[in-house]
């Protein structure tokens, strides 16, 4: 789950971790109101869950209370479209004004889980204020990494060690060691899955401030955080993820696809998609029903893949166990006649009850047509896509 910055910072705040004074405004006169208290000279940040806001005219710097409520009432009630939030942008409903900063230095500063070592892993560098991804690509050398222990966490060593590969100044060398520490608080207590600081700055007076904060909580240990549940943004989710949400599913929209695809298991989704573009098209989404999914849920996958106006064929991949086959294939004739779709469907069908769903879905009416296994449904697909002229709707 993803939080707004002001968020992420009231937490960093809670460990120890300074961040500037702020506070968050909804209309322009609040935004103003917020810059005379801070002193005048602010920063003016849109509130969305998306990177590159400063490039996409999300970040200004106010010189006075004026300016601040004339960005403010700029980018409230808009949708602020980045490089991570396709065409649709994101609606900003809320800036935070922040202090300005004198800043002497830039750095970063993350954690997040590596998966090959299964432990989480401080990433540093002393190109702060730049995509980290830039960086790993243009100046590795520039990357400092250092795993922390399940048991022992991040010892103070290992805290001292990142402040000096950092490059930090000899006054500010404790002072980064403890942020560092209470960052990595931050990221275990919370159990988080990414706390990023981008800029991590040293101010002209020696003082260390994370300018910038981005979290991203998991999910599956929100019941051990109610509080922290309740810091979710459903405005800005896409809305078909939302849905898919609500409904228990995991679905993740991709850009670009026109395949509309249904699999039971992430494994088999991800072969799906896999197969999906060996047959030479692009899958416009990632949906997993799970194991255990009954008939409404089916119907609930069905019309969030034909709710996607990009998709033009759905290719329905299952191997059924505890979700038996005629199970989906009753729910998707449903789910198509409440919706009158017209999208032809690849529909690969095994394990339980097999046979019986093939059987409704060979008596529905629908445009389907069936293969005996993902291999097949592969080259059904292909010839499908290649006899298609534009989209089936």
């Amino acid at each position: 789950m993803n939080i707004h910055e002001y968020q992420a910072k009231d937490i960093l705040q809670r460990f120890g971790v300074p961040v500037p004074r702020g506070e968050v405004a909804s209309t322009p006169a609040e935004a103003r109101a917020a810059a005379e208290k801070l002193g005048g000279q602010v920063v003016v940040k849109a509130q969305v869950h998306a990177g590159g806001r400063g490039k996409a005219g999300g970040v200004k710097l106010a010189s006075n209370p004026d300016e601040a409520e004339k960005y403010a009432a700029g980018m409230l009630g808009t949708q602020l479209v980045t490089h991570q939030t396709g065409p649709q942008g994101v609606p900003v409903r809320k800036v935070l004004i922040a202090e300005a900063t004198d800043i002497a230095d830039e750095l970063y500063l993350s954690i997040i889980v590596d998966g090959d070592l299964g432990v989480p892993v401080v990433i540093a560098s002393t190109e702060g204020g730049v995509e980290i991804e830039v960086v790993a690509e243009k100046t590795p050398e520039k990357l400092f990494r250092v795993a922390g222990d399940p048991l022992l966490g991040l010892s103070p060593y290992h805290a001292r060690d990142i402040a000096a590969a950092l490059k930090v100044p000899a006054s500010a060398q404790r002072a980064t060691a403890a942020l560092i520490s209470n960052l990595y608080r931050v990221f275990v207590e919370n159990d988080c899955s990414l706390v990023e600081i981008n800029p991590l700055v040293i101010t002209k007076s020696g003082d260390v401030i994370a300018l910038d904060a981005k979290i991203n909580l998991e999910d599956d240990a929100l019941f051990r955080h109610k509080d922290l549940a309740s810091l979710h943004d459903p405005e800005q989710e896409d809305e078909l993820e939302l849905r898919a949400h609500e409904a228990d599913l995991a679905y993740v929209k991709l850009d670009g696809g026109r395949v509309g695809c249904m699999v039971n298991g992430a494994g088999l989704a991800m072969a799906t998609m896999d197969i999906t573009k060996w047959a030479g098209a692009d899958p416009a989404n990632f949906l997993d029903i799970g194991g255990s999914a009954d008939e409404k849920r089916i119907e609930e996958a069905f019309k969030i893949i034909v709710s996607d106006k990009d998709v033009e064929i759905i290719l329905v991949n299952l191997f059924a166990g505890i979700a038996r086959a005629d199970v989906v294939a009753q729910g998707i004739v449903n789910a198509a006649k409440e919706t009158d779709a017209k999208l032809p469907m690849v529909v690969a069908m095994r394990g339980t009850n097999a046979d019986e769903g093939r059987r409704i879905l060979n008596e529905s009416g629908l445009d389907i047509s069936a293969a005996p296994d993902l291999a097949g449904a592969a080259e059904v697909l292909r010839d499908r896509l290649a006899g298609m002229k534009g989209g089936s709707r």
